[in-house]
């Protein structure tokens, strides 16, 4: 497993390994980091290999060994000195906060720096972020935190401040996209889901997901009945959302799904050659982007932001995307 960490790391994001390294060496490692990059881009294996040179009783040349106790028992995920916590649920909360924290400030560890490690970081209720916001600006000892986020945008501006942002090179699309047509995935299927992840099994997972695929034909449906009417847009919901809302996990999809239909429209309006999400679009897109004004495009895709941070503020899911149709009707009007 250590070497996994290793290989990746520094095959696929080689200035952050060099990052990491010239950290050590130079005995500046700092008490707060913020890992930004897409699902799958491997934040987590990179945040292991990070305590791994840091905790290592061996580093050779500024990398971690790899097989003294220390990297082993990272790689096992069983070191003592590094704690993770994740969504209990849909939120980070308060509770969970102040116990890692709590723990984190005691005495009784191993020798060396102690690390937590915070999944998806976007999704630490206010209270929680605030716990944490505390704790930052007072940090305790030689205590690292490590914040791993696929959505920069919703994390606390006070909290981003505090902290290094390492931000993950996005993988290399079109290998991804060559690899999935190989298996026999359509390549408007592949395109699209390698706009979602950056990892190839989550990518292979999505492709033949009946649910997710009925899920992109309703998002389509949506844009289109937008472009035509409010009215039509709202009984979309009714009549068809229903399945994509009982779990916020396959809302924030939806929008997700959403937003880079808008971005294929910025891109096609701007003449970019960015790989589309939506390649088999592209006649409706191509439409759009004469249609609508960057001012209207930056209206609707700001919105859409908005209804994902609303999501996790757990807002009733079938009334944000009521509310979330209005309003994009109303950035249609922006001239």
């Amino acid at each position: 497993m250590e070497k996994q960490f290793k290989s990746r790391l520094i095959t696929e994001q080689p200035a952050i390994a060099a990052r990491f390294s010239a950290a050590y060496r130079n005995h500046r490692i700092g008490h707060a980091y913020l890992f930004d990059g897409e699902i799958g881009i491997g934040k987590h294996d990179a945040a292991l290999y990070f305590a791994q040179l840091v905790l290592c009783e061996n580093a050779v040349e500024n990398v971690p060994c790899g097989t003294c106790s220390a990297c082993k028992r990272v790689a096992s995920q069983n070191h003592p000195n590094i704690l993770t916590i994740e969504p209990d649920g849909q939120d980070i909360k308060k509770d969970q906060m102040s116990a890692l924290l709590s723990v984190m400030t005691k005495k009784g560890y191993e020798s060396g720096r102690r690390i937590y490690i915070i999944e998806r970081a976007h999704r630490m209720n206010t209270a929680a972020a605030n716990a944490l916001l505390k704790f930052l600006e007072e940090p305790e000892g030689a205590v690292t935190a490590i914040l791993l986020t696929d959505a920069y945008h919703m994390v606390l501006p006070t909290i981003q401040s505090r902290c290094q942002r390492i931000s993950f090179l996005p993988p290399k699309r079109e290998q991804m996209i060559e690899t999935l047509k190989s298996q026999g995935i359509s390549p408007s299927i592949a395109a699209t889901v390698t706009s979602l992840t950056a990892d190839a099994n989550r990518a292979t997972e999505l492709s033949a997901d009946e649910q997710f695929l009925q899920l992109r034909k309703t998002v389509v449906k949506l844009v289109q009945a937008v472009d035509h009417h409010v009215t039509d847009a709202l009984l979309l919901i009714q009549s068809e959302w229903g399945p994509f809302l009982k779990e916020k996990e396959d809302t924030e999809m939806g929008l997700d799904l959403l937003m880079y239909i808008y971005r294929d429209i910025v891109a096609k309006k701007a003449g970019l050659s960015a790989i589309p999400a939506y390649p088999d679009l592209d006649e409706f897109i191509t439409s759009l982007a004469m249609k609508m004004t960057y001012d209207q495009l930056s209206a609707v895709l700001e919105v859409i932001l908005q209804a994902k941070k609303q999501l996790h503020r757990n807002m009733h899911r079938t009334l944000l995307m009521e509310q979330l149709v209005l309003s994009m009707q109303e950035g249609l009007f922006v001239v």
